[in-house]
């Protein structure tokens, strides 16, 4: 079981609304919250079947009544300091998570069922949680506590979660408590020497936790004893580092077990036999432990260090497994996450010609944040073993580079499709070719030429056919100029959304339109322009930033000729990005503040007489032309809110981009919606997946369209919209048809 401290997910005071109550049971995932007294006392418990039970006996169906109306006070609970054993045997196939009480009864953890790891600080360590990583700075610090504080602040800056220090009592822990033993072997009078000279007093380390809290760091020590023990247990230290020298003895195992603290142990200079018996104790003691795969050799040889034995000590131990290091370099931990390490440690010095082998098998502190960066790149590559699916960047190249199942000649619907009639041509925009065969001997659904590409809709059995629908908003779709006139008849729009690429700047309007079209219109600037350039109107470039400022006063100069061909229309709106990406990285939070000025300076250079500009909200990870980059600008809501205010803009809220946002930084949509919803003047309505799956067809995602359809009716009332599905123009809008669909039973 994993035993969690950090609660306000699970819990609900008595006063609370059980519409609360449910926003935390859909939070939270665990079908549960806890009900408890504004003391914190334990009363209850609501379940989203209490609530279906409730629905159906209740006489007044209100949302805004206290929860304490709808829950089971006959919840289960266990002490605080009860047993693992024995808080294990509560759980059931119906129990999932158990509440721990104080003698109090006040709620003060909840201990969840099936899922391995520890709890430490505000860390869950766990198969799903990125590697806890340590910076073992132990002795390092060369008695100076200066220099560990020093370590500390390196250490934070270089992305270690935690700090791990080393606390010894001389006089129990050495025989004879001399340091000085003259007859002692060489390596042991070395170490002697080492500690006799470098020691921190218990009173400095203690200083230095402290210190690591208010940076935010995890303090972690190893006792070598006892009488060391006890200090840090009077101190209050939230778990326990078992050095591998002190992995088999069960003495001081038996005094850590007994703290009920959890613990990471390193399992270096034990056999097989001695680490099957150090985890039989920790077992009957019911300890949260974790077991790290380490060889105590000073540096160890690269031929020694035995990776392979990772998943052996995971089936040996049944718990979290992680890796601690003393090889030179960051290739060995890095290559033990891709093997499930979940916790690394490594030391870490500021200079590695001090006294001590610590120092020499260390990190300096760019070495250390170099790791840091390549295991969360790991990390986030290694993904998951289910069924392989098409990555965003990679349906991008496929639309270019594969290739399609096209037709060489004109085809009538309901004519037969023979072999003959088919060939394999580039870009991939079409059916892929392994379709082929299944194409032959159908029947057309619709009237084809020569070049034609085929599509999935022509194997469905089933086909959407566009028609009038009726919403609550105008509505429309985007175009192109050359498919503008097929499309725009398809329903009864309000609206088109011109999409331009940088070569339609270059077309004259004249050549499309020669009469005023009985629609309105939008336009949707380039992002990508000739040469490469992406706009980028917050460029610390001057002069890419005025080329970006160029090429949108033209958007501007376009959308004035066209209002000319479309009524109703003395001010179309022109969405727009403005820019403010990163290669490598996101920017800090003042970095990012200057360069939302910049883009607002950058805007008054802009004639914009009778056209709006709407900045488009953006996701963290967009996908321009040059690849996947980090968005800085027009992501969080109050910034966005903040921005608009100040300057006077309004935004088209895209839907899509928003709902990565929230999925990356652990946002609610419906709170991004009531945020952004009063400076909305237009909203590109599409689904997403995860962080940088965009464009996803409507009702295929992680957007809840129920709730988002009453957010905007509250918060963004009349705004016009379109479905914005990644290649839903193909087939003649085939996309934007089944969008329709789903959209109409919502909005």
């Amino acid at each position: 079981m994993l035993l969690i401290k950090k609660i306000s997910a699970y819990m609900v005071f008595e006063s609370e609304t059980i519409l609360k109550a449910l926003e935390k049971i859909s939070a939270n995932k665990k079908r549960i919250v806890f009900v408890v007294s504004e003391y914190g006392k334990l009363l209850g418990s609501i379940t989203d079947g209490d609530f279906r039970r409730w629905i159906t006996t209740a006489s007044e169906f209100d949302l805004q009544q206290d929860v304490s109306n709808v829950m089971n006070a006959q919840v289960q609970s266990a002490s605080i300091d009860a047993d693992q054993s024995k808080v294990e045997a509560l759980f059931s196939n119906a129990i999932d998570l158990i509440p721990l009480v104080d003698p109090s009864e006040r709620l003060v953890a909840i201990a969840i069922k099936n899922e391995k790891g520890l709890l430490i600080g505000s860390h869950i360590i766990s198969e799903s949680s990125p590697a806890f990583i340590i910076a073992e700075i132990g002795n390092n610090h060369n008695g100076d506590i200066n220099l560990a504080k020093e370590l500390v602040d390196l250490a934070c800056e270089a992305g270690a979660d935690c700090v791990k220090f080393q606390m010894r009592d001389v006089n129990s822990l050495y025989k004879n408590g001399n340091l000085s033993d003259s007859t002692a072997d060489l390596g042991v009078q070395y170490t002697m020497d080492l500690l006799r000279k470098y020691q921190l007093k218990n009173e400095e380390l203690i200083d230095v936790f402290d210190y690591c809290k208010q940076k935010g760091l995890t303090p972690l020590c190893t006792p070598w004893d006892l009488i060391s023990l006890g200090v840090l247990e009077a101190y209050g230290m939230e778990a326990y580092k078992v050095a591998s020298a002190d992995f088999t003895n069960h003495e001081l195992l038996e005094a850590l077990s007994a703290t009920g603290k959890p613990l990471i142990c390193s399992t270096g200079m034990s056999t097989e036999f001695e680490i099957k018996r150090s985890i039989e104790l920790l077992r009957k003691n019911a300890v949260n432990f974790a077991l790290l795969h380490c060889n105590s050799t000073y540096p160890t040889p690269y031929k020694d260090v035995n990776l392979a034995y990772m998943p052996r000590l995971k089936e040996l131990s049944g718990t979290v497994i992680g890796y601690s290091g003393h090889e030179r370099g960051i290739a060995v931990p890095i290559a033990a996450v891709t093997l499930g390490a979940k916790i690394i440690e490594k030391h870490f010095t500021i200079d590695k010609s001090m006294d001590g082998n610590d120092h020499k098998v260390s990190l300096l502190p760019d070495e250390f944040r170099q790791m840091v960066s390549e295991i969360r790149a790991v990390e986030e590559s290694i993904g998951s073993k289910g069924e392989r699916s098409i990555t965003q960047g990679e349906m991008l190249n496929r639309e270019t580079l594969a290739k399609s199942i096209v037709i060489n000649r004109s085809l009538e619907k309901g004519g037969v499709i023979t072999r003959g009639m088919l060939e394999i041509k580039s870009p991939g925009q079409g059916l892929q070719p392994l379709y082929l065969e299944q194409l032959i001997g159908r029947h057309s659904k619709r009237d084809l030429v020569s070049g034609d590409y085929f599509y999935e809709s022509d194997l469905a059995v089933e086909e959407v056919i566009p028609r009038n629908y009726k919403f609550k908003r105008p509505f429309g779709i985007p175009v192109r100029y050359h498919d503008y006139e097929v499309l725009s008849k398809k329903s009864n729009f309000d609206f088109v959304e011109f999409h331009l690429s940088y070569q339609d700047m270059d077309i004259d309007p004249n050549k499309h339109f020669s009469s005023i079209q009985g629609i309105r219109f939008a336009v949707h600037s380039p992002e990508l322009f000739e040469g490469d350039h992406i706009m980028d109107l917050a460029s610390e470039d001057e002069a890419y930033r005025l080329r970006s400022i160029e090429e949108l006063q033209r958007v501007c100069d376009i959308t004035r000729k066209l209002k000319r061909f479309f009524f109703g229309n003395e001010k179309p709106v022109i969405v727009i990005n403005a820019g403010g990406f990163s290669a490598h990285g996101f920017l800090a939070k003042a970095s990012v503040m200057k360069m939302y000025e910049t883009v607002a300076d950058s805007l008054s250079y802009v004639n914009q007489e009778g056209v709006e500009i709407l900045i488009q909200t953006m996701p963290p990870f967009p996908w321009h032309f040059g690849g996947q980059s980090h968005h800085n600008l027009f992501v969080d809501p109050t910034e966005i809110k903040s921005f608009c205010e100040h300057h006077d803009y309004r935004i088209c809220y895209d839907v899509s981009h928003s709902m990565m946002a929230c999925n990356y930084y652990n946002w609610e949509l419906t709170d991004f919606t009531k945020a952004v919803g009063p400076y909305t003047a237009h909203i590109h309505i599409v689904d997403a997946l995860g962080v940088d799956g965009e464009g996803v067809q409507i009702g295929a995602g992680d957007v809840d369209f129920e709730e988002l359809s009453k957010d905007i009716d509250a918060f963004a009332p009349n705004v016009m919209f379109l479905p914005e599905v990644w290649q839903g123009h193909k087939n003649q809008g085939e996309g934007f048809w089944h969008a329709f669909e789903f959209l109409e039973s919502v909005l």
